[in-house]
């Protein structure tokens, strides 16, 4: 559980700090594409850690993690900041898929903070 922890919280800064150099200029996207992608592959691989590695692949395409898994996966340069926030957040929920009952509590947290 701490290893997927910690890989997780990497995969966050990693991802965090690729999308801070969008900001600085003359370090280009090639550096942001380099720290968002090493941050992605650290969040899956912190999944690994919790069911392994042919648990993780066997269950990326089911019924209730297909869109996550969709959204994680798809690519597009014209909208690549909204893509990349909705590909973290599409990662949060299928990392909760793992937790028994993590859904259901975000669901009714977020519920009733909008309702």
């Amino acid at each position: 559980m701490k290893a997927a922890v910690i890989c997780f919280l990497i995969g966050v800064a990693s991802s965090v700090a690729g999308t801070v150099t969008l900001n600085i200029p003359g370090v280009g996207l090639g550096v942001f594409a380099l720290l968002f992608s090493v941050g992605n592959l650290c969040s899956l691989l912190s999944v690994t850690f919790l069911i392994g590695p042919k648990n993780q692949i066997l269950t990326m395409c089911a019924k209730e993690r297909a869109f996550a898994t969709f959204l994680l996966l798809w690519d597009n340069s014209v909208a690549s900041l909204v893509f990349c926030i909705l590909q973290f957040l599409a990662f949060l929920w299928y990392l909760l898929s793992y937790v028994p009952y993590a859904r259901t509590g975000v669901s009714k947290a977020c519920s009733s903070i909008c309702c």
